[in-house]
């Protein structure tokens, strides 16, 4: 079995330290027993597009904390922040494991309704992990609308989506995370924030997990602040695919 936690709450506009901090609360209050804590897209700052002001490098603030919590937990931590790399800016997914063997997704569909085109670079290459026997692909908010992208190839076990996820479409969301974990025959966990952002905008939450038979495993609230920890079994998911073996027929493709 594997244990997964993920915080859903509100974050502080644009303040990566008041964010840390109340991440650091959240966990001391809970004090999960887990092998993974899931953290929201953007969460030292919000789904901000000011990237140039409030972007990190990798030997910064958030990365040394992520490092030290990593350890301090016995468990890999996940989330999102800005980036800057060379002359670029990017919406960066780091996955610090407890050991430090750090790994990092940059976020491929950047969400041109809100100009994040416009004030970060995009990925081009996937994140598949292994952790404790499990195999994870880890992704971030819009990549939840692009099928092909998010697609089992029989690689992975576990499909994150990390989200900032406006409550007017909450209703899109969910649908689209039960569809993914039906599709790819696959764990899925869709972690959103609560509350409203510097530009006005409201979050449900709505935060998921999904079993391969699209069945929510997870108790968390719309709209609460809340951290949950779910256990997921490998013994189960590797059955269900052994006796509904949908892979097999699954369509041969590239992506370019």
């Amino acid at each position: 079995m594997l244990s997964v936690t993920f915080l859903q709450f509100d974050l502080f506009w644009e303040s990566p330290e008041k964010n840390r901090l109340k991440i650091d609360a959240l966990l001391e209050d809970h004090k999960p027993e887990s092998d993974i804590i899931v953290l929201p897209e953007m969460f030292t700052t919000g789904f901000t597009m000011n990237s140039a002001d409030l972007a990190e490098t990798m030997e910064g603030k958030t990365m040394v904390w992520l490092r030290a919590n990593a350890a301090r937990w016995d468990a890999v931590f996940t989330g999102s922040i800005i980036v800057k790399e060379g002359d670029s800016f990017y919406n960066r997914l780091i996955w610090m494991p407890p050991d430090d063997g750090l790994q990092y997704y940059d976020k491929r569909h950047l969400f041109r309704m809100g100009e994040e085109h416009r004030a970060f670079a995009s990925g081009s290459e996937k994140l598949i992990t292994d952790f404790k026997g499990w195999r994870f692909r880890p992704l971030i908010c819009y990549d939840l609308r692009f099928p092909v992208w998010s697609r089992n190839r029989n690689d992975y076990d576990v499909l994150i989506y990390i989200a900032n996820w406006p409550e007017s479409r909450r209703e899109v969301w969910k649908s689209l995370l039960i569809a993914r974990a039906l599709e790819n025959q696959c764990y899925v966990l869709g972690l959103n924030r609560v509350g409203t952002d510097g530009k006005n905008i409201s979050y449900s939450g709505d935060s998921l997990l999904i079993d391969p038979r699209g069945e929510i495993l997870s108790k968390t609230k719309a709209y609460e602040e809340s951290v949950e920890t779910v256990k997921i079994s490998l013994e189960e998911l590797q059955d269900f695919r052994k006796k509904f073996p949908v892979y097999l027929d699954a369509d041969n493709f590239s992506i370019y």
